[in-house]
Formats: structure tokens, sequence, C-alpha cells
């Protein structure tokens, strides 16, 4: 209905800092290409020669740009096939303790894929099945948002309808012990990846609750879990979570992304009553990225036409165009300003969307520079085997602009007041400080850092109080809000 390529094989993945990914297509076999005849070369005497002969009268040594445009004899493929079987025997038959072949066969793997960039590799079964539910933003768990405080476990607010919330388990209940052993010792992530696990399995979660003299115990089944991708507040008024101004903040590009979008939304508007907000503030700061398609439903969402993303690969079905449709939830924001909020964090299906929303003259960006992933990995299942993350596609924006190692920059540069302890560390360079990136060449690089640096507390966060102001009138500037060529 929204997802309009020109060709679409299957939705896999991409982008992402070196924390987060982004979606393109599958790829398939290549197409045959055509014989092509010989260039013609002036045979006449009198044609000087390209090079000088050698004094020996043979051949000049190719250039190494010359061996890398002609294609290998597939004998020498073969025999470096050779090589690699003759030192996995060696290694087999001779290192000083027995190796565990299945993990050399998959370093192997893992080394070649990484050698050809920074975001294509190799994902084992257990990494496959992480990742798959990474970006599908679902898993089997409880239902319960957590933080630790004090080394011990402390319910944020149990998820509705999911298994906490019907059991009864409330916010600031603090958890001690599952199934019996007491926590204190685990760090977060690994107590919450106790209370993960597969759907329908039971777990006993004992939680201490202020004003209850004795532990409550809860045995709870685990059920599917959809993780929260978008949170939404009304700021820019005098007490908190009153104002005229919407900030939804998308933390990832997960299967829940446009749908939290368009659910946040609604909710506005059925809080105010049918009234439009002032503005809307789309935060993606440290947004590093996920699925492409949610990128081109998340701009859809505030764009009635036109092109969202390129996509451009090696072969023909890994070039794209992805096209944004009139539809109701634009028409229900098309009159209502918008600003996207940027920093070094955001990367690849967060450029996507700033990038196309800034070129079509629909928001305008605030922040520091982007993190500069251009490029689109596919997910190749290997079945029971797990899978490859390669590189197929560079993407570009609808001006054609690609940001790889570059980043989109912001209409309205505004930095964070960074505290001392963090004053230098703060920085990345992004994509171009990645060993092995892809480059473009003619294409500028990023050379300096941008900062991922983002406040708790919103009143110091220099960069959404800024943009609230600029959508409340009481800041200016001749870019926003922008306007059509």
């Amino acid at each position: 209905m929204r997802l309009n390529p020109i060709s679409t094989l299957a939705i896999v993945v991409a982008l992402s800092l070196p924390a987060g990914f982004l979606i393109a297509q599958e790829p398939s076999a290549p197409a045959p290409t055509e014989d092509l005849a010989p260039t013609d070369v002036d045979q006449s005497p009198d044609a000087a020669p390209d090079v000088e002969p050698a004094p020996s009268g043979e051949e000049p040594e190719p250039t190494a740009e010359e061996n890398a445009a002609a294609p290998r004899d597939p004998l020498e493929i073969y025999a470096d096939l050779n090589l690699f079987g003759e030192v996995f025997d060696r290694i087999r038959a001779e290192y000083v303790d027995p190796p565990d072949e299945e993990e050399l066969i998959r370093a192997a793997i893992q080394g070649m894929l990484t050698s050809l960039d920074p975001h294509s590799g190799y994902l084992p079964p257990a990494d496959a099945s992480d990742f798959r539910e990474d970006t599908s933003g679902e898993f089997g768990g409880l239902g319960i948002e957590v933080t630790m405080e004090d080394e011990v476990i402390k319910v944020i607010s149990p998820i509705d309808d999911t298994p906490a919330a019907k059991a009864g388990i409330m916010a600031n209940d603090l958890i001690v012990q599952l199934d019996g052993v007491d926590i204190q010792g685990l760090t977060l992530d690994e107590a919450v990846d106790k209370m993960r696990g597969p759907i329908g399995t039971s777990i006993k979660v004992t939680v201490v609750r202020e004003g209850v003299d004795e532990p409550i115990d809860f045995d709870l089944t685990r059920a599917t879990i959809a993780m929260r991708a978008v949170r939404w507040s009304m700021e820019g008024g005098a007490e908190e979570g009153q104002g005229d101004v919407a900030v939804l903040r998308l933390s990832r590009f997960s299967e829940q992304a446009f749908v939290g979008v368009e659910n946040a939304l609604k909710d506005i508007y059925a809080e105010r009553d049918g009234v439009a907000p002032k503005g809307i503030i789309l935060d993606l700061r440290n947004n590093p990225g996920g699925l492409v398609d949610q990128s081109v439903y998340v701009a859809d969402a505030f764009l009635k036409q036109g092109a969202v993303v390129l996509t451009r690969g090696r072969i023909p079905q890994e070039s794209s165009r992805y096209d944004a449709q009139p539809d109701s939830l634009d028409d229900l924001v098309a009159d209502v300003p918008l600003v996207v909020l940027v920093n070094g964090g955001s990367a690849s299906a967060s450029e996507i969307v700033a990038g196309a929303l800034q070129d079509h003259k629909r928001a305008t960006v605030v922040g520091t520079r982007s993190f500069g992933k251009g490029s689109v990995q596919s997910i190749i299942s290997l079945g029971p085997d797990g899978a490859m993350r390669l590189t197929t596609a560079r993407y570009y924006t609808p001006n054609n602009r690609s940001i790889q190692a570059l980043g989109i920059t912001p209409d309205i540069e505004i930095k964070q007041v960074v505290p001392e302890e963090f004053q230098g560390r703060d920085e990345i360079v992004g994509e171009a400080g990645l060993a092995g990136h892809i480059t473009i060449e003619g294409q500028e690089e990023a050379t300096v850092g941008s900062s991922v640096y983002v406040p708790a507390e919103r009143s110091e966060d220099t960069q959404l109080q800024y943009a609230i102001r600029l959508v409340m009138g009481e800041e200016t500037n001749p870019a926003y809000p922008p306007k059509a060529e």
C-alpha cells in the first residue's frame, strides 16, 4: 500500500551504526552479461604505442588497477581455494591443541566478509536469531520496563496487556529473585536476558514493594512482547507534559517504528480533541537505524508524494526507487510544521528519513551532522548455519545526494552544552572514521567529529529546547519553516 520499489524480492536488512541496521532486497542471481566486441585499436605503422616496450621484449607487468579490473582465470581462483584447504588441513593435523573445525570455518567466513567493509559480516545461528528478534521488535518476555538502581532491578512500568501487567506487577517494584535465585550482582542486561525466553515458558518473579512487609511472588508465563519504538510527549507549556509542541522520540527502525509513529500521532490528536499541535519534533538522535522499509513508511507519514530514497547496486535487482503515497496520515499533519533532530549517532534509516524530509522541504533539520552510513546491507539466510550480512547497494536521498562517510548536515546547527567530564569523549567522526569504509570517488568525507551527547534532563537538552522555541516562535531562523524552491 505504501512501499513502492521498482522490484521487491524480499525485505531484508541494512544500515546502522556498528550498532544498528537497514533493509534492502535479497539479491537474486545476476543477469547474464552480453558478449562485447573488442575495442578498436589503431594498428597502422604510424600509431604511437601507449606503453614503451620493455628492453627485454617482454610485456610490462600490469598495474594494480589493471589487475583489479581484469577478471581472474577460474583456475587461479580454484588454486586459491586449494590453498585454503591446505592451510585448514595443516591446522587440523598439527595445531598444538585439537581445533574446533566448525569454528575455524566460521572464522574464515567472518574474515572474508569483514574484509569487504565494516558492515558486512557473518551471523552464526544464535546471532542470526537475535538479529531477527531485534529487527522485528518482538521477543518472548514478561512485558516489564526496568532500570538498575542501587544494584537492584527496579520496575519503571509494566507494558499494557502483557503478563506482568495482568499479574499486577507495579511501577517502582524491586525485583529481587528470578526462579528463587537472588539477582543481586547481575548486570541489567543479564537480568533482562533471564526474564526473556521462549514464548509459553514460565518463570517466578519475586518483588519487594514499598508498604508491603513480605516479598511478593508472581508466577508468569512468557508471551510475545512488542518493544516500544516511539514515545511522545507534549512540550512548550508551563507544566511538564503540557504544551502545544508534540515531541516524538523514535529510538530505532524496527518493525514497530511506523505503527508507533502512526499510533502516537493519532493519540496526540485524540488527546487534543482533534486540534493539531503547533508543531511536531521528530527526535532521531542516537537512532542507529534499522529497516529500510520502515524508514520509507515513517518519511511517508509526513509526505504526500515524491521519492523517499533511491538505492543503487551492482546488479539491477538492487537498484530501486521508493516513493511516498498520499494517505490519511499525511493529510492529518499536512499543515503542521516539522522539525527533525539529528546528531552524530543518527545513522542509516535515520538519515534516510532526515534526508528525504530535508530534500522535500517538509522539515527543518536541527542538531549536528549525522553518522554518514549510506550503504544498504542484505541479510541472506544460510539456513541452519545462520546468515550473512552483505553490503549490496548504496542509497541516495531524493535530490541524488549520497551521504556515505559524510552524513546529513543540519539546516540549523545547534550544539549541546557538554559537561566537563564528557568533553572530548562525546564526539565521533562517524562512518568516515571506520577502517575499510566504502568510499565514493570525488566525494567529500567528514573530517571532524559530531557529538552524540544528549542530556537525561529535557530542561538541559539544548537542541530540544531550541527546537521547541523555534516552533513556539520564540526563536527565528530563515531555515524555519523551510521554503520550497
